[in-house]
Parts: structure tokens; C-alpha cells; sequence
């Protein structure tokens, strides 16, 4: 029957995307589920229409508590710690645990209850003692190399399982001990282009065995295989020897065949020159723009710090889309990210030592047949992070200043980065935060640095290499170093089904230490889609308080409270940092400044129990809509059913359903850390000054399409869930401080000198 209905789905997405050119230019498929793999060489594609959002256990006020972990949104039972609650259709593509803690875990999916583990749940006291290998029970259903256990990544469990749900997703902890974990999720507006319908995780059916083949790939040529590459005909491939000198570019190749896809860029050099050649600066430049759009060390570029193979590993890299291999005299850094072009594509490398270094280059190309605003170019931006600012997140990318700036609309999907070259760990305090298309708040936001990279308690010092995620550099700890460039520790992580779209602008920030106070040597390279312009356009804002934007919008509210004030924050780290004084740091005392980070600010808002209606403005061509909400985070668990209705002359047409608007949790949350394993649920009730946070409701294509303007009406519908069980109910209500509209749109043609 599944088989079937995906069959009957296909010929419809055919059906329609025939229909939709002739009416009009349609936006491209969006693999999803486990098609988000076997279609990889769509990775450069536009994701109109698709949203990924990261939530975790991070620490609510900005610090570190307990290493980020155990923070629940609400306590439905000592065994039933709710982390993430999502409702609506969606997939989750994702989740992160420190070892075996928290499980068994609860995957409620639709309303139905699996239960997960790992072989570590049985005796998590000795687990660490008496096991060798674990594994995600049922293990058939979480298999590698789709999932992985902390025997083989040194300190984390894994699971990249799509699943699937079509009204909702829960997930729960049964044990609090150390309960850190952070996981991705994709949700899509009713109407995007999908390679196949979402449906609901049913926990007997294991992933496909194509898939996990393709996977088990990682470290070969991917573009080889017949069924995964693009049918079009292979255009050039071509083999460059050459001798790198100090300073000088070196032109590798200029190719005017355009359009097409560079599909493999290898280069081998030999094991003597492989140190050097690593610091070398490769340039990638596409259609003559005036910026290249990667220029970034070799062996940053290619997955890891420095080209030193400490434990002598066939493998330093062995990721999907790039790898580092270690034959008997040689090292071949490959990589096999999709790079589009429109018209050519110029290659360069730039020596930075003072030999002359002796190398030879592989590439590939094939056509591109799909329109040029269909997908967007690669990028690798560098930046070199020598001082870190205290209190301040290092800013990765910022799509705002890439490449002379302006909007960008495409995929982040990725990051290699260098956290120490002291052999400093600690540093991995730091918690990732990513933040796209205007957004105050972070849609990602996780537990630290090496969760992010893969691992757990900074992967006890050891080196790991996974498809997605590794830490290939880097001594145990300064005394097992064997020499400086084994001081050199970095990470990698790459999104493929995981992946975050951006439709305006992204940007990618990592702290450094727990609370931003390390002064570690930093070095990033983040990959990206992007093409300039942009797919998701904003049309209108309500300011919520404002009589003047009431009106204009026709607000209407019968329940809803006077206008109130807050002054509060979002959720963006520590308020303060104590930094040491000159008398300090010089022996004189316990001499300290405090430095304000992040200060209040205030703004005006609503709150409402029953109605709230208002009219926005579109663009008729869209494709659907984000409709983003600033609101107050004191209230917990706002939930709203959301009706659309067309508005013509003033006049509100039949409202249709759109969906339900849930955003779970709140400023308070409850926190659970026993110090004993199987130590018994705690009910810390814990309230943070971020009252300010941002949210996203996809408005569906059907309602929005061809229309300019819509009246939208908010119903509230309270979930009325305690904090935890005999904790008084909190307050409910609908918090509403302002409403944004970005309608999806194609983004311009490149070369277009459309915004």
C-alpha cells in the first residue's frame, strides 16, 4: 500500500508540476524523508517553502548550567520529560544525545507512543565499564551509518532516522541524569513542491537499504554511481599537474561550458608535502562574479585543521561529501559537494609556504539542465576569529556581508572549524546559534560546540570520523601531543537531509566558552547555497500597540488585554560577563569589571484569551507564506488555530483552516540533574529574564496564492499543561507583540540585477 500511494503521489507532483508550467515557473522538488539522500546531487537546489528549526536542553538564562542538559519544557511524569513538542506535519531529521542519558526515550509520533533506547540504558551505571559496542535498540530500525552510538563517536548517540509525523511530534526522557540533547526538525507550507508525501513514522519499517549503501559510500567517488549522479551528459573531466609556489596563484582551470555542475575536485600530493600543502588557499570563482566564492585553507576546506595524520588512519576525513585519504606515499583530498555554474567557473590555488610543493588535480563536470534560479552557488567562507571578542558570539557567516552583501536565498549546509591550536578542549563550552531571514531569535540553538561536531565530553580527547560529523585533529589532551600541529584540534559537521534553508539572509554564530570568555584561536569555514537575491520577500508588519498600524491593518481583538509594556531580552546568552581588571590579571586581587552584553530593551504588546483578526498584504505571485510573531515568552505552550480568509474591498471572504500555530514551552522551565544515574526526577522550577522570542507559522499555498491580501484570524486554544504534575498552571494566554509577513517567491535569475 505504501508503495502504491508514493507511486499514485509521484504521478500527481508530475501532473501538477506539468500543469504549473504551463501556468507558471514552479519552484523546484524538495527531497524529503530518506529521498533527501538518495537525491544528494540536488543539495544546491532552492527549498522554497521549507523551514528546519534546532531545539535543545540549552541552559534557559544564558549560561552553562550542567552542561547544558536537563532542561524539560514541562514534566508530564517522573519518566515523561517533555524536550520537544511540535505540532503539525513535519519531519524529524535529527536528534543528539550525550551517551545513553534520558533513555529510554519516548518518540510520540501522531499520538503514538515508541519507545527508544540504547544498549547502555539496561545498566547505565556501568555502562562505560563493561561495554565495548552499543547500539540504538531496536537497532534494525536505527542502523548505521544512519545512527550512532558514543562506543564509535566517542561520547554521543546519533540518529540521522528521518522520521515523519503529520499532526505532531513529542519527545520525552524517562531518566533526567545529564540529560543534554538537541534535535533538527523540518516542517513544510501545505502546497510546497515535495519529492513525496510526509507521512507518519510507524515504528516497525527499518530505512531503505539504498540508502544506508549510499551512505556506507563516504570516502569513495560518489559521482561514479549511475544511480546517484545527474542523468545529463558529463561535459569535462581533466587532470592538472603542477608545482605550487610561495604567494603565486596558480590557475587550474577556466572553464567557460556553463551551465553545468563541478561534481568532483580532487587533489593528491605526496606525504612529505602534506603539512604545507594543507595551508595552501584554494580559490573558486563562478561566472566572473568579483569575489571568489571559496577561498579557504585546503585542509580546512576539506574537513579538517591541519593535514596531520596523528594515529596513521587510512582515513583523517572520511565524511560524505569530502574526505582525506591516506595511501603508502600520497594524501587525496576529494570533494564531491554539487557546485552549479551559469557560464564558468575559474579554479585557483594560492601557495602560503615558502617551498615549492609538487601536486596533481582531478574535476569533473556535467550539464546543468534545471533554471538558474533553481539553485545557487557554493560557497566556503573563511574567517579567521585571532581575538575573540568577550561576550560576543563569533559570527561565522553573515549573508548580509558576503560578497558585497544583499540578500542571499539558498541552503547553510555545513561547517569545518579549528576551536584551539593549544590543545585547549574546554573552549567546547560554546553553543552553536543560527539565525535566518530576520529572526531575533535563534531558530537553531544547541548545547555546545563538540554536539554540534558529533561528539560528547569533548570526545574524551579522541579523534573520530563519521559521514556528517568527526573530529579527525587534535591530541588527548597538551601532554600527548607529538608535536605543534597536534595541538591543532577541529571538528566538522555536514547537513545534507539535516540542512537549513534561508530565503533572505543567514547567519551562523558559535560561542566560544561557555559564556563567550575563551580566547582560543579560532578558524572557520562554513558552506552555503546562496544566490543573490531573495525568495522569501517581506510585505507587511503589524505593530501590535500601535494605533496608527492597528488600524491600517484593521486589527480587531474583543479579549484581548490594554497594551502593556515589557522590558526584557531574547534568549542570546549571559545579561553580563565579569571580565578580570588590569590589577587583576597582573596579581593584584580579585579585581573584576562587568561587562553588559546583552541589555534590556522594551517593547508594547497584547495578550488575549479568545480572537484576535487582522489583515495582511501579499504579493500575489507567492508560493505561501511565513507569518512570524514577536511575542511574550512568560506565557507557556501558546496555542492558536489559525483561519485564513481572501479580503477584497475591506470585506473578509469564508474563512479556511490553516493550521494550528503551537509554540511549546516558556521563560520557565523545570530542571532535572540528579547526580546518580537513576537518581529520582527533580522539579527545579527555573525562570529566565527572556520574555522576547520570535516564532513561525507557515501560512499553506492554497491561501495565499494570487491573493494580495488576506484577513488572518488567531483562535486561542490553551494546552493547560502544568509545569509538571501538582505544580499550579501558569497563566494562559496568547501573546502577541508584532506579525511579519514574507511571502515565497522564485528568486531572480542571476546576472538579472533583480533584489
Amino acid at each position: 500500500m505504501r508503495s502504491t500511494w508514493k507511486y499514485l503521489w509521484n504521478l500527481g507532483m508530475v501532473l501538477l508540476g506539468t500543469i504549473s508550467v504551463l501556468a507558471g515557473e514552479e519552484p523546484p522538488m524538495i527531497p524529503v524523508g530518506l529521498d533527501a539522500y538518495r537525491m544528494w546531487e540536488r543539495w544546491p537546489y532552492q527549498r522554497i517553502g521549507a523551514r528546519a528549526y534546532m531545539r535543545s536542553t540549552y541552559d534557559r538564562r544564558g549560561g552553562n548550567e550542567g552542561a547544558d542538559a536537563s532542561h524539560f519544557l514541562y514534566q508530564l511524569a517522573d519518566d515523561f520529560n517533555v524536550t520537544l513538542d511540535v505540532e503539525g506535519p513535519g519531519i524529524l531529521c535529527f536528534a543528539r544525545y550525550n551517551h545513553w542519558h534520558g533513555s529510554p526515550w519516548h518518540y510520540v509520533v501522531d499520538g503514538q507512543d515508541h519507545l527508544l533506547q540504547e544498549t547502555g540504558t539496561a545498566d547505565p551505571v556501568n555502562a562505560k565499564k563493561t561495554l565495548t559496542r552499543t547500539t540504538f535498540l531496536p537497532e534494525n530500525l536505527l542502523p548505521e551509518p544512519l545512527a550512532w552510538t558514543w562506543s564509535t563517536t566517542k561520547g554521543a548517540d546519533l540518529m540521522w532516522v528521518p522520521m515523519g509525523f503529520e499532526k505532531s511530534f513529542r519527545m520525552a526522557y524517562s531518566r533526567t541524569r545529564y540529560g543534554t540533547g538537541y534535535y533538527i526538525y523540518h516542517q513544510y507550507v501545505r502546497g510546497a513542491n515535495l519529492s513525496q508525501p510526509i507521512q507518519a513514522w510507524d515504528g516497525k519499517n527499518p530505512p531503505d537499504g539504498d540508502v544506508l549503501a549510499l551512505i556506507n559510500r563516504a570516502g569513495t567517488d560518489l559521482t561514479t554511481d549511475s544511480k546517484t549522479i545527474n542523468k545529463t551528459p558529463q561535459q569535462a573531466s581533466n587532470t592538472v599537474v603542477g608545482v605550487l609556489q610561495e604567494g603565486k596563484p596558480q590557475v587550474l582551470a577556466t572553464l567557460a561550458d556553463g551551465p553545468a555542475t563541478l561534481r568532483k575536485l580532487e587533489f593528491t600530493v605526496s606525504r612529505e608535502h602534506a603539512l604545507k600543502f594543507g595551508r595552501a588557499r584554494l580559490r573558486i570563482t563562478w561566472d566572473g562574479r568579483p569575489q571568489p566564492s571559496v577561498d579557504a585553507p585546503l585542509a580546512l576546506f576539506f574537513g579538517a585543521g591541519v593535514l596531520y595524520n596523528r594515529n596513521q588512519q587510512p582515513y583523517l576525513v572520511k565524511g560524505f561529501p569530502v574526505h582525506i585519504r591516506y595511501q603508502d606515499d600520497s594524501v587525496t583530498l576529494a570533494c564531491y559537494f554539487p557546485m552549479p555554474y551559469f557560464r564558468s567557473v575559474r579554479l585557483e590555488l594560492v601557495g602560503e609556504d615558502g617551498s615549492a610543493i609538487p601536486f596533481q588535480c582531478q574535476y569533473r563536470t556535467a550539464a546543468l539542465a534545471d533554471p538558474a534560479n533553481h539553485v545557487g552557488y557554493f560557497h566556503a567562507t573563511y574567517r579567521d576569529h585571532a581575538t575573540p571578542e568577550p561576550g560576543k558570539d563569533l559570527v561565522l557567516l553573515d549573508t548580509k556581508q558576503a560578497e558585497g552583501g544583499g540578500d542571499w536565498t539558498g541552503s547553510f549546509v555545513g561547517m569545518s572549524w579549528i576551536f584551539s591550536d593549544r590543545g585547549v578542549l574546554s573552549t567546547l563550552e560554546g553553543d552553536p546559534r543560527f539565525f535566518f531571514d530576520d529572526s531575533q531569535s535563534p531558530q537553531a540553538y544547541g548545547t555546545g560546540t563538540e554536539e554540534w561536531g558529533g561528539g560528547g565530553d569533548y570526545w574524551g580527547g579522541q579523534n573520530m570520523t563519521l559521514p556528517f560529523a568527526g573530529h579527525p585533529v587534535g591530541a588527548r589532551n597538551t601532554n600527548s601531543a607529538k608535536c605543534p600541529e597536534d595541538l591543532i584540534q577541529s571538528a566538522y559537521r555536514f547537513l545534507l537531509a539535516d540542512l537549513m534553508p534561508f530565503g533572505k539572509n543567514a547567519r551562523i554564530q558559535l560561542e566560544h566558552g561557555g559564556v563567550n570568555e575563551s580566547t582560543e584561536h579560532y578558524q572557520s569555514v562554513v558552506y552555503w547555497y546562496g544566490l543573490p537575491g531573495a525568495s522569501l520577500v517581506q510585505t507587511d508588519s503589524l505593530k501590535i500597540g500601535d494605533d496608527t498600524s492597528e488600524q491600517r491593518h484593521r486589527y480587531h481583538s474583543p479579549q484581548a488585554s490594554a497594551p502593556y509594556s515589557i522590558t526584557s531580552r531574547y534568549e542570546l546568552g549571559p545579561d553580563t560577563l565579569r571580565t578580570p581588571t588590569k590589577g587583576d590579571a597582573e596579581g593584584g586581587g580579585n579585581k573584576s569589571a562587568v561587562l553588559e552584553i546583552f541589555p534590556a530593551h522594551t517593547d508594547i504588546g497584547r495578550q488575549t484569551t479568545g480572537t484576535s483578526e487582522f489583515t495582511l498584504k501579499l504579493q500575489p505571485d507567492n508560493f505561501g507564506v511565513l507569518l512570524r510573531r514577536t511575542l511574550d515568552y512568560q506565557f507557556p505552550n501558546q496555542r492558536a488555530e489559525i483561519f485564513v480568509a481572501e479580503e477584497k474591498d475591506g470585506q473578509a471572504g469564508e474563512f479556511q483552516p490553516a493550521g494550528v500555530w503551537y509554540l511549546a514551552g516558556a521563560n520557565t522551565c523545570v530542571y532535572s540533574n540528579p547526580k546518580e544515574e537513576l537518581g529520582a526526577t527533580q522539579h527545579n522550577v527555573q525562570t529566565s529574564n527572556r520574555r522576547f522570542r520570535d516564532d513561525e507559522f507557515l501560512v499553506p499555498r492554497d491561501l495565499t496564492a494570487g491573493r494580495t491580501t488576506i484577513r488572518v484570524r488567531v483562535k486561542f486554544t490553551p494546552k493547560n499543561i502544568p509545569l509538571f504534575p501538582g505544580h499550579p498552571l501558569a497563566e494562559q494566554a496568547w501573546s502577541e507583540i508584532r506579525y511579519d509577513a514574507y511571502c515565497w517567491v522564485m528568486p531572480p535569475m542571476p546576472g538579472s540585477g533583480k533584489k
